[in-house]
């Protein structure tokens, strides 16, 4: 039987921490969460992603119970969970460390929740085994955490979440005590073991790549406030603010005012060279006079002519100085340099050829398609 799936809402957020002055007494005020709004669709795995101290896991903390808002309410559908105590959020929780009983079986271990629930008999003993077939732990529930491997003890972990049946699984970086060979192959288990057990997940990392390759929606989080929620592929292709572009993969970033506006093209005039950039819907206002940093990911630029582009794609075309090339395998890194620009742009060719790393003729094209151009806008962490 699967729980009844919620959706969560965030309605005005902040959470405030007494800075501490000297000999510990406080002096004024931290603010850790900064007017937090957004909805976590039920049935989704959810991430908040961003840096280390920039206010995720006081975020999910709040979700859980463990601490209480400032201000703001939190919504488990319709119902205000602002103020209720943990126990009865009807919420698991993953923690970084596991947190599993060392003196305990696995079996004991995901039982955990249920006794403190007193649940017993024949419940007891299905929910268990659900819980341990679903993280495929079924032929390991008499071992204690000592005979398990880090990835076993995550699943197990896992297990003990889901045998209560919670409306909403909290996970707190719950890869990031594992070597990076198996980090990978926990991913796709995570995201199976939350969808087959259909049930809402919210998921805190500053793990990029893991974000991107699991989540059905993130918000991205900058010194307490949200910088932008999307999809992984909205928040990479589309980057609102150049902390996100930068955050989320790389970014070159040119500085530039906006010429002219039409119902499908940006003209921006930059110190290398005018770049035409096609409007998209949800992207950041532009009017002529406007001062723009535009974004530009390194694989959507090409080195030199042609490159088979067609299609009526509008395309800038940019000359510069290639002054270094880096062979990484299955692509090459390239920095070349642009009339007015103090820093190089780095792009990267996939599958690169030998003769495209010697550097005897430096002077090279650059192609950069007009959809591939992301106009960004300042960051609100930072204003």
């Amino acid at each position: 039987m699967l729980p009844d799936m919620a959706s969560i809402a965030l309605e005005h957020v902040s959470k405030t921490f007494p800075a501490l002055g000297g000999g510990g007494s406080a002096r004024g005020v931290t603010l850790a969460v900064d007017d937090v709004s957004l909805t976590i669709p039920s049935g989704s795995l959810f991430f908040l992603l961003g840096p280390s101290g920039c206010g995720k896991t006081t975020l999910l903390r709040m979700i859980a119970g463990f601490a209480l808002p400032t201000a703001g309410r939190i919504l488990f559908g319709e119902k205000d969970m602002s103020q209720v105590p943990p126990h009865k959020r009807d919420t698991g929780m993953v923690f970084q460390s596991y947190a599993l009983w060392p003196h305990m079986t696995v079996e004991e271990n995901v039982a955990f929740g249920l006794t403190v629930r007193k649940i017993k008999g024949v419940e007891r003993a299905q929910r268990i085994e659900e819980a341990l077939t679903l993280v495929q732990m079924q032929t390991y529930k008499d071992r204690r955490p000592s005979q398990l491997s880090g990835g076993q003890q995550q699943r197990v972990a896992l297990a003990r979440a889901l045998a209560i049946r919670p409306t909403c699984l909290l996970l707190d970086e719950p890869l990031s005590n594992l070597d990076a060979k198996l980090r990978l192959e926990m991913r796709s288990e995570i995201r199976r073991i939350v969808k087959s057990a259909g049930i809402t997940a919210i998921y805190v990392t500053h793990d990029q790549k893991e974000a991107l390759s699991m989540a059905d929606g993130i918000a991205v989080i900058n010194k307490g406030r949200l910088e932008q929620v999307g999809t992984p592929a909205e928040l990479y292709r589309q980057p609102a603010t150049r902390f996100v572009a930068d955050f989320i993969g790389e970014s070159n970033f040119l500085p530039g005012t906006v010429e002219s506006v039409s119902s499908t093209t940006l003209l921006v005039k930059t110190p290398a060279g005018p770049m035409m950039v096609a409007v998209r819907r949800g992207g950041v206002p532009a009017a002529p006079g406007m001062a723009v940093s535009l974004a530009i990911r390194p694989e959507a630029v090409l080195l030199g002519e042609g490159g088979g582009v067609g299609g009526g794609v509008m395309m800038n075309r940019l000359r510069g100085r290639r002054v270094s090339s880096t062979y990484l395998g299955e692509i090459a890194e390239h920095l070349v340099a642009l009339p007015g620009l103090e820093k190089p742009i780095k792009l990267f060719e996939i599958n690169p050829r030998p003769a495209a790393l010697a550097v005897e003729t430096p002077e090279v094209t650059l192609q950069i398609a007009a959809e591939n151009v992301v106009i960004v806008a300042s960051d609100p962490a930072s204003k």
